[in-house]
């Protein structure tokens, strides 16, 4: 698990490098897909439920599973969502980071800020004895004093010899508290968060998801090792050091 975590780090270290105005998201695609192969991996995401990309990019208002396309090129003033992992020796790996593409607006920097720093605020409570949605009550309340809306079709998932496994992991608050945490565990957070509201729609394309009002959205995701003192964030890259 650490070492699939350890070359998805690489590969997110290399696709930041790249990202620019007039690249286009099937490029950065063709290039994560390749860097995923060199590193002995094998794109977990590539025809994952008919998806039919080795990376999801994202950009804008797209939330997440957006389609790499040739005509689609990315813009001075763009976000743009990268979602990327790797299976090494039947371990899964899952992390996703969202870059400002030349210089962006400060709102919308506000935004991929906050969005990275939810996902702090909730490994804060990510330990051993501690509940699940813990996690998912300090993200909102990160989140909402901020004035965003945190998407709620979508949630974090555990993650281990298959890409998606329970538990699922609400980035917004529960009633509930959720399953003890255990050491040992695996999971993937991602805090996908907007500018505007909440609600959030799927493209004819049965993939794309986009914010219902059309404004922007983030999403920051690592995959964690529950300890029994701090999280081991595994799959933390240089550009995010």
């Amino acid at each position: 698990m650490k070492e699939s975590c350890k070359r998805l780090e690489y590969v997110h270290d290399q696709l930041g490098e790249i990202i620019r105005p007039g690249i286009s998201t099937y490029e950065i695609n063709k290039i994560g897909d390749r860097l995923i192969r060199e590193q002995g991996g094998i794109p977990n995401f590539l025809n994952y439920n008919g998806y039919p990309a080795s990376i999801c990019v994202s950009v804008n208002d797209e939330v997440v599973h957006g389609i790499p396309k040739k005509e689609r090129l990315l813009e001075e003033g763009d976000i743009v969502s990268l979602d990327a992992g790797l299976i090494y020796k039947g371990y899964h790996s899952d992390a996703a980071r969202t870059y400002p593409v030349g210089k962006i607006s400060e709102e919308h920097q506000k935004l991929i800020d906050v969005t990275r720093q939810s996902f702090f605020e909730g490994i804060k409570f990510a330990r051993e004895g501690n509940h699940l949605h813990d996690i998912s009550n300090a993200i909102d309340d990160y989140v909402t004093s901020f004035g965003f809306g945190i998407v709620q079709d979508l949630v974090g998932h555990g993650i281990g010899t298959s890409l998606h496994e329970d538990p699922q992991i609400p980035n917004f608050r529960q009633k509930k508290r959720g399953l003890k945490l255990r050491a040992g565990m695996t999971l993937a957070i991602e805090p996908m968060i907007n500018l505007g509201g909440w609600e959030v729609e799927w493209l004819d394309d049965d993939w794309t998801v986009v914010t219902q009002d059309g404004t922007y959205s983030a999403h920051y995701e690592n995959t964690i090792l529950i300890t029994t003192g701090d999280p081991e964030i595994l799959t933390l890259n240089s550009y995010e050091k």
